[in-house]
């Protein structure tokens, strides 16, 4: 029997329904993640987030990540003379 269960999201509180025993049919399936954007997720919330915060957290991640090699190059250009 396929298990459902109402929860609330961790990230923005609202409530949606979670279908761990037939997980394709789950919300959550809807968001494409990478497994380093899985990580990112998991490293923040313990539980499952609603399909909006995940699209939402996708692209913080990916915002993060632009930020983290726009400063590595930024370092290599301006950097002052010694």
């Amino acid at each position: 029997m396929c298990e459902h269960e109402q929860k609330y999201c961790p990230r923005c509180r609202n409530a949606f329904e979670c279908k761990v025993g037939s997980i394709l049919l789950c919300q959550c399936s809807t968001v494409a993640l990478s497994q380093e954007q899985r990580d990112y997720v998991a490293a923040r919330y313990a539980d499952c987030l609603c399909a909006a915060c995940l699209i939402e957290m996708k692209a913080e991640h990916h915002r993060q990540l632009f930020k983290e090699k726009l400063n590595s190059i930024s370092t290599l250009h301006f950097r002052k003379p010694e």
